[in-house]
């Protein structure tokens, strides 16, 4: 059983969640399946794996998952067992590129489709790094301006304490002193 974790997800972690569930999927295999296999690679429950595909990460692999669809329906089509498309799509990717462009067939274009959305992927990422650094920045900023006002406001209160330490001796001096009158009165009137 996995352990517990309560750690932010990284973004190595959402890509190998990622492509598993992609792989899955194309491949006719079901998303728990992928869930529990990532799981075990990062330690997580296949459910805290299955809540973060739901809630963020295929927001992030709309087009990828589409491909992933049409390319299952294309191994179910010509009757491709899932090992020989891996091999397939392995060989296409090591092949040099002496590979006709005239050729048009329906994988080819499939990967295409892959490699632009592979790229418009690392575009996404590395502007929501921006994004997410330049919004650690204005949240930094914005703890500081809080720290200051705080620290200003705590110098103000601590110096209206002490004024009013001050005052509360000076009022108890006076305290002190009535008293002291009114004894010395008493002993006056009593010696009369």
């Amino acid at each position: 059983m996995p352990t517990n974790r309560q750690d932010a997800w990284s973004q190595d972690e959402d890509l190998l969640l990622a492509e598993v569930v992609l792989r899955n999927i194309r491949g006719g295999g079901t998303q728990l399946q992928a869930f529990e296999e990532v799981g075990k690679q990062l330690s997580r429950t296949a459910a805290a794996c299955g809540f973060r595909w739901n809630s963020y990460v295929r927001k992030q692999y709309k087009s990828g998952i589409e491909i992933a669809k049409r390319q299952r329906k294309e191994l179910k089509k010509n009757a491709i067992a899932p090992s020989e498309f891996e091999e397939l799509e392995e060989n296409e990717l090591n092949e040099q590129p002496a590979v006709e462009v005239t050729q048009t067939s329906s994988f080819q274009i499939e990967f295409n489709d892959l490699v632009t959305f592979l790229k418009e992927l690392y575009e996404k990422a590395d502007s929501s790094q921006k994004e997410e650094h330049d919004n650690y920045k204005k949240h930094i900023q914005e703890l500081e301006k809080q720290l200051y006002y705080l620290a200003a406001e705590n110098e103000k209160l601590e110096k209206e304490l002490k004024l009013m330490e001050q005052d509360y001796k000076a009022l108890i001096d006076i305290m002190e002193r009535a008293r002291k009158m009114v004894v010395l009165h008493e002993e006056d009137r009593q010696k009369k």
